[in-house]
């Protein structure tokens, strides 16, 4: 393709995809295909010439868009919100038609020093002092494998560069909640602790955060048990009820093994950018490590996530490579993040977070998570006045978790696997209208729905849209 084929190709796709944005509210919110279905409507050979540009782009419509479940729907409530701002997808674009190689400061200078700018204005934003380093990573899931190694490299004293976890004597132990991302035990088994030293700890029964008090019970048992506290995982807006557990007093208990404390804001980091929601991570100066995801509630396309350090040189040292054909005479000067990360190249990352940052501003952004966070009160406080209805657990962010409980034939409440097949249930009704899209979750066992309100275009008459469908659909 000549950059004139391009020009006119890119100038259609730009306006399939406004009408595409344009229009999104229109098309049903889960997707409309059955397994196999995309595939099947794909060739199952490559083509040995070019196609047509006008068939290929055809096949957005008629194999992509149905099996897409839209997530930039004002009808998304599933999982988290997973918006993409149109302002963000523009530096996207810039990043893919730039095609710059990240592997040095010298590879694209620009790369290595716009994410640098930007990575220090989140800081600002959400409040961290100066003692914190950013690097972006593509998600959560790898920003917390790169927290587990730092953290197994401070308890072995850089033990990769001897015989590893298989030359040490004490079994190293990482500690989580039990309602923490499903990222986090991967991290752990991935990093080399192993399942039989991963400890779930205690929650609280009404907030479900973790108990402090039964972080250093288990900490005390094991170091009587001749293993060694490791790391921490402390989670602030947990995925199934946006749990918050108390980053200060689990640094403080933390400190008294030296373990690594990593705070996964993954979702909930957005909210930093408010100043009365900086409680959240109160005690986190304390902390070793943080990250969140802009390409979630914040708005920049995927795939975005941050990780702050602490003490950026004891993560150099871990993930550190210098063959001699990436050297140059300005290593000493630039910041190298394929030394603050697994992979060596990276994409310019940073460009969407920037232009992001620039074209939406700030402002609006911080509107638009306060008018979240008040729908998520209103919804919260009609489901606690509405008989049989109720809310499971604190509404700290834009999370409402609840559970509808008839009177069943008998005349009394619905209880145990009666209720969860009322419960999945209405879900799917809700589900299969098109007009909304919720995700169920177990919480104590039992089956719950929650609603997840953080969609871009999502105003309060969707959220009053969504309570009558629910509403309906529970009977």
């Amino acid at each position: 393709m000549t950059p004139e084929e391009f020009r006119a190709a890119a100038h259609e796709l730009v306006d399939w995809i406004a009408d595409y944005r344009a229009g999104v509210a229109d098309r049903p919110v889960l997707a409309q295909v059955a397994p196999g279905e995309v595939a099947a409507g794909v060739a199952p050979s490559p083509p040995e010439l070019p196609e047509a540009w006008a068939d290929v782009l055809a096949d957005l419509d008629r194999v992509v868009v149905p099996g897409l479940t839209q997530v930039q729907h004002p009808g998304f409530y599933g999982w988290f919100p997973s918006n993409a701002s149109l302002a963000s997808v523009l530096g996207d674009m810039a990043t893919s038609g730039l095609g710059a190689l990240g592997i040095t400061w010298q590879s694209a200078p620009a790369l290595t020093e716009v994410e640098q700018v930007v990575t220090d204005w989140l800081r600002q934003l959400t409040g961290l002092s100066e003692a914190w380093t950013g690097a972006i990573q593509d998600t959560a899931s790898t920003g917390c494998l790169v927290a587990m190694l730092a953290a197994r490299e401070r308890a072995t004293s850089y033990g990769e560069a001897r015989g590893g976890l298989q030359e040490e004597t004490q079994p190293l132990v990482v500690y989580t909640s039990p309602q923490a991302h499903s990222s986090v035990p991967k991290a752990v088994l991935l990093a080399g602790f192993g399942a039989d030293n991963l400890r779930h700890v205690d929650v609280d029964s009404t907030t479900y955060a973790m108990k402090p008090e039964a972080l250093a019970a288990a900490m005390a048992e094991d170091v009587a048990a001749g293993r060694r506290p490791a790391a921490v995982v402390a989670a602030v807006g947990t995925t199934g009820t946006t749990a918050v557990d108390p980053v200060r007093e689990i640094v403080a208990v933390a400190a008294e093994h030296d373990a690594w404390v990593h705070v996964d804001a993954a979702m909930a980091g957005t909210a930093l950018l408010l100043p009365e929601c900086r409680w959240l991570v109160d005690g986190v100066e304390g902390a070793d490590s943080l990250g969140w995801n802009p390409h979630k509630w914040l708005g920049t396309i995927l795939d975005c996530s941050l990780l702050y350090v602490r003490d950026v040189e004891h993560l150099v040292r871990v993930m550190s490579t210098n063959p001699s054909y990436l050297r140059s005479g300005v290593d000493s000067e630039v910041v190298q993040y394929k030394d603050l990360g697994i992979p060596l190249g990276r994409r310019f990352r940073a460009m969407k977070l920037w232009w992001h940052l620039r074209l939406d501003g700030v402002e609006a952004i911080r509107a638009r998570l306060r008018r979240d966070l008040a729908n998520a009160q209103w919804l919260a406080a009609e489901v606690e006045a509405a008989p049989d209805w109720r809310v499971l657990a604190p509404v700290t962010l834009q999370t409402v978790c609840v559970r509808h409980q008839p009177v069943g034939p008998d005349g009394e409440p619905l209880e145990g696997e009666a209720l969860d097949a009322h419960t999945l249930a209405w879900v799917e009704r809700v589900n299969a209208t098109g007009r909304a899209y919720l995700t169920p979750s177990v919480l104590d066992g039992r089956w719950m729905v929650r609603v997840s309100i953080g969609a871009e275009p999502t105003e309060r008459a969707d959220v009053e849209a969504l309570w009558a469908l629910m509403r309906e659909a529970a009977g």
